[in-house]
């Protein structure tokens, strides 16, 4: 358990490859593309919050959301296999990537799923899924992402002290390379109904 709780060096991960992972693009909820360019005025946004299964379809849910894909960031390894990232060799965490139109949502609104969705406090796991890869992060696009996501953090961390919870231990830092999972991981509960999801919050409400 120590090891794969303990982040990896970049010295010591997977030295990875250059072939990109090659996913079909098509988002099969929303029939939008999951990949780059997207349509002008649409903004992008990313997040780790434990296994990214349950935590893409948190996202899809959402009027306003235009697409989502899962993948991994915040690592070292390039163009990483699941089974790579799960080892702990690479750095990554498991992410959702969200396609939004800040006509109809808000980034903070997204940050508000966030914080409520998971357990921002228990480290390198998120309930009975321990490892690196489920740690709790928010990956930003820009510095006004950036700022939003640092003063959520203080936000949400005075509403859990005040009802006597932890500390966040959220890591909030721009998105370095964000690279796509498999396509079998793409909408994986759309495809498996009734497939594994440890996604559970504290109950708790972010104040917007």
């Amino acid at each position: 358990m120590f090891e794969k709780t303990k982040m990896i060096s970049e010295a010591s991960a997977l030295k990875g490859r250059e072939e990109a992972m090659q996913v079909t693009g098509v988002h099969r909820v929303l029939t939008s593309s999951m990949l780059p360019p997207f349509a002008e005025g649409l903004e992008v946004a990313e997040f780790g919050l434990g296994c990214f299964w349950g935590a893409e379809r948190k996202f899809w849910q959402l009027e306003g959301v235009v697409s989502t894909a899962v993948g991994y960031s915040a690592g070292f390894t390039p163009n990483p296999t699941y089974e790579e990232v799960c080892s702990g060799s690479t750095g990554h965490n498991e992410v959702v990537r969200v396609i939004f139109d800040p006509r109809f949502i808000a980034y903070a609104s997204l940050l508000a799923v966030f914080w409520e969705s998971h357990n921002p406090c228990q480290g390198m796991q998120q309930g009975n899924d321990i490892g690196t890869q489920y740690r709790s992060g928010i990956y930003t696009y820009s510095q006004h992402q950036q700022t939003l996501a640092l003063a959520s953090r203080e936000i949400f961390q005075e509403k859990l002290t005040s009802v006597g919870q932890g500390t966040i231990t959220t890591e909030i830092l721009p998105e370095k390379t964000f690279y796509y999972a498999e396509e079998y991981h793409q909408q994986y509960l759309h495809k498996n109904p009734g497939g594994y999801c440890g996604l559970g919050g504290l109950g708790i409400t972010y104040p917007l």
